[in-house]
């Protein structure tokens, strides 16, 4: 019994770990979170990081999406009460035993992500609505479980995790263009329909191709994104009022959000300005923390 207590406290610890070292703003935003929340949001955010980074660090795109397949096999052996190997696998296990997480919604994640690794890198989404559609099945689904895990029914509080969500994934697959284009040369998140109107898509051999030949044309399509995402942290924000204020703290990710829209703002949407990789989201991280601990404190996001 106590060697079983002692592996969950290796597990879990692993789950923070892993998030402060690949996605240390939400890290910040875990620890305002209540006790009763946190545990469960570490193990669900580390779920993320190891989903949403198996592309990326696989020597072969191939075993990067059979790291992805073994996750959904995993998910199917953890509701059924098999015992799984991996730290992030055991700590999802336990809190899913505590807080009952529904299976369709991390199936949905891990099917975001083998739809998204199985597209060729040179087949472009045809609109932001195909984004919004990945963000929403990712980052927006995220928030949905840590909700659940914290016991939060509120059909505002969805919508609004909804347009958190869909801004943040939008925010970060712009952030990650620069990172994208060294890794293939291809720029496979800025859709064909901004690409084309901001003249930044060429057509060779019958295939669409995003050509860098105007930076300008990169910023602007960026804006455009940016500009959706904007409008989502908006509508997340009027629906403040009219949820319960314990929801609002698992609604902070919209700070980093903010911070990062606000950082492409300062660099005008350059997202190969240097500016952008310094500190947290291209700001100083005592000012980050001290802007979240407010935001935390006020009961606002």
């Amino acid at each position: 019994m106590k060697a079983a207590s002692s592996s969950l406290r290796a597990a879990f610890s692993h789950c923070v770990l892993q998030v402060r070292s690949y996605d240390y703003h939400h890290y910040l935003c875990l620890l305002e979170l209540p006790a009763n929340m946190r545990k469960a949001a570490f193990a669900l955010r580390a779920f993320n990081v190891e989903t949403a980074r198996a592309m990326d660090v696989a020597s072969d795109p191939k075993i990067g999406l059979m790291r992805l397949l073994w996750w959904q096999e995993a998910i199917d052996k953890i509701y059924a009460n098999k015992l799984i190997e991996h730290p992030t696998a055991q700590a999802l296990s336990s809190v899913i035993s505590e807080s009952k997480i529904s299976k369709a919604w991390l199936k949905r994640v891990v099917n975001a992500r083998i739809n998204d690794a199985n597209r060729d890198v040179i087949d472009l989404p045809e609109s932001i609505e195909e984004l919004e559609k990945y963000a929403e099945d990712t980052a927006s689904t995220l928030l949905y479980m840590t909700l659940q895990a914290g016991g939060i029914k509120s059909t505002a509080v969805d919508h609004a995790a909804s347009h958190v969500g869909k801004a943040s994934g939008l925010l970060l697959l712009l952030k990650s263009l620069p990172y994208h284009a060294s890794r293939n040369r291809h720029f496979s998140y800025i859709p064909a329909k901004v690409a084309a109107k901001h003249g930044l898509l060429v057509k060779e051999g019958g295939r669409s191709e995003i050509r860098l030949d105007s930076r300008e044309g990169l910023c602007d399509a960026v804006f455009e994104m940016a500009s959706v995402a904007n409008a989502h942290l908006v509508k997340a924000r009027e629906l403040a009022n009219s949820m319960p204020v314990e929801a609002r703290k698992a609604l902070l990710p919209a700070v980093p959000a903010q911070v990062l829209l606000d950082s492409l703002s300062k660099v005008q949407f350059d997202v190969f300005d240097s500016r952008l990789a310094r500190g947290v989201l291209g700001k100083p991280p005592l000012w980050f923390q001290l802007k979240l601990k407010w935001y935390s404190w006020r009961g606002i996001y």
